[in-house]
């Protein structure tokens, strides 16, 4: 998840402090997603993905 975000931000020109202002996600938070370290809620992927131009699929899988 963090690559994809990563890969969109940099194809867009965008620095990490630039999709912080536009999205209203904290820039240390958009640095720990996308280094893999965070876990983001739904609501600040959805942010994200507004700005980034990305889809948001949410899939729930049954176990065992």
């Amino acid at each position: 998840m963090g690559e994809a975000i990563v890969k969109r931000r940099e194809f867009l020109k965008l620095r990490q402090e630039d999709l912080a202002e536009m999205s209203g996600v904290a820039i240390k938070t958009i640095h720990l997603i996308e280094s893999g370290s965070g876990n983001p809620s739904i609501g600040t992927l959805e942010k994200l993905a507004i700005v980034l131009g990305l889809e948001l699929l949410l899939e729930i899988r049954k176990v065992g």
